[in-house]
């Protein structure tokens, strides 16, 4: 398998998970940096390579009344200042070929949102750039169609690329997730992540996405065992006041309990 490597992080290669957490959208300038200090404090006590994530946007919204953005520039500019404030490499979304080589000015890690895993020119503009691209996989694709997603990616003479399942529709208002992806999408050749988060979400039939976030737990400790290279996790203090996806997102407090169960289970896996 390929390894990714993102300035002092390794991915893949039976090294141990990294996280990959922090707030779902940049809300502001307070809880951005709060959950960026606290989240490097924890993995730091637990000895755990750390990615802080956050979108400078989030373009599909349920409703149009939905919050979106503080402004690209505003958010990509708290996203540097937590960057070089506590030595952090970043990871976030990007929509449209426009915005990539603007968001690669801050990011480490471009963000393919799930709904755009089949975007060909964005694909191309992130891998472009020179920066690691993580694609996730479309809630409506098979594992193994996330090859296309890869050969688009390599096209550009990158093999920068890490592939993230966040699960798959299952009927109305309802996601799934299939273990077994985790397995086929690593037998395409680079690091697999988890986003425990995400595969929670009840997408909306009404203004707003609800989830079931007492099920974050299980299933990142159930991907560990699968041998995951990632876990990403949306985190918030107050989840429930959050300004995106209030009903997935895991409570900032409840965190490192989390990660110390999944330590232990990628430690038996990999066997370190």
């Amino acid at each position: 398998m390929n390894s990714v490597r993102v300035r002092n992080i390794e991915f893949g290669n039976g090294r141990p998970f990294v996280l990959i957490a922090g707030p779902c959208v940049v809300e502001n300038k307070d809880i951005t940096f709060l959950v960026g200090e606290k989240v490097k404090e924890t993995c730091l006590s637990l000895n755990i390579p750390f990615v802080f994530k956050s979108s400078y946007k989030k373009a599909n919204r349920t409703s149009i009344n939905s919050f979106a953005t503080l402004g690209i520039d505003e958010s990509l500019a708290i996203l540097a200042g937590v960057k070089k404030e506590f030595d952090l490499n970043i990871l976030t979304d990007v929509h449209t070929e426009e915005e990539a080589a603007i968001a690669a000015e801050v990011a480490d890690i471009l963000q393919i949102p799930a709904f755009l895993c089949r975007q060909t020119d964005l694909l191309l503009a992130a891998a472009e750039t020179g920066k690691v691209v993580n694609v996730k996989k479309g809630q409506f694709l098979a594992p193994e169609d996330m090859q296309h997603a890869i050969e688009k990616i390599e096209s550009t003479g990158s093999k920068n690329i890490m592939l993230t399942e966040r699960g798959t529709t299952f009927g109305y208002h309802n996601l799934v997730v299939d273990m077994r992806s985790l397995v086929i999408m690593k037998k395409l050749g680079y690091p697999v992540m988890m986003d425990a988060t995400h595969a929670v979400q009840m997408p909306s039939n009404t203004s707003t996405s609800g989830g079931n976030p007492e099920f974050i737990a299980p299933l990142a400790k159930a991907a560990a065992a699968v041998g995951i290279d990632a876990l990403f996790l949306e985190v918030h203090p107050d989840p429930p006041s959050a300004k995106s996806d209030a009903g997935s997102q895991l409570k900032l407090e409840e965190l490192e309990t989390l990660l110390v169960d999944v330590q232990k289970i990628d430690r038996v896996i990999k066997a370190y």
